[in-house]
């Protein structure tokens, strides 16, 4: 186990708060604007990547320099809503995945420090119940319980 200490940081109260607020104002002024689809709905519609935008940004022009090709069924003003909504989104689903990477990152480093540290404490006080030193078998007792189920998964 390493001992590295790679991250340090302590985020004071007021810090946490004012981010818990913004992104609250966030999601206010979003959510009239977004929809949740279901697991079912977003593997079977066509997705725009990277390499459908520049096409559909081609055919929004053509589609309005020359109309006479667009389908009778096609609403051009709603495609151009719909297109311009995702230019508009994707700038900040951007920043927001940024920022949910790094969160993700900081958050499961301090976890695995925490942890390795919790487990340095663990195998002290289990090996000190070992060797019967007073007050360390009723710790190791309610620690080993994180640990009883290892090894004894049923397979069904």
């Amino acid at each position: 186990m390493s001992t590295e200490n790679v991250i340090s940081v302590e985020i004071p109260e007021a810090d946490l708060q004012a981010v818990k607020d913004a992104l609250n104002t966030i999601n206010s002024t979003l959510s009239p604007y977004l929809l949740a689809l279901t697991p079912e709905q977003r593997k079977t519609i066509p997705k725009m990547s990277d390499g459908t935008e520049p096409f559909v940004g081609k055919v929004m022009d053509y589609a309005t320099s020359d109309a006479q090709f667009v389908p009778p069924y096609m609403d051009v003003p709603e495609m151009k809503k719909d297109f311009d909504a995702t230019s508009q989104l994707l700038p900040l689903l951007r920043m927001v995945e940024q920022l949910e990477s790094n969160l993700n990152d900081t958050a499961m480093m301090a976890g695995s420090e925490a942890y390795v540290a919790a487990l340095s404490y663990y195998n002290s006080v289990k090996m000190a119940a070992k060797m019967n030193v007073p007050g360390a078998k009723p710790i190791y007792d309610d620690l080993r319980k994180r640990f009883a189920l290892n090894g004894q998964r049923s397979s069904n």
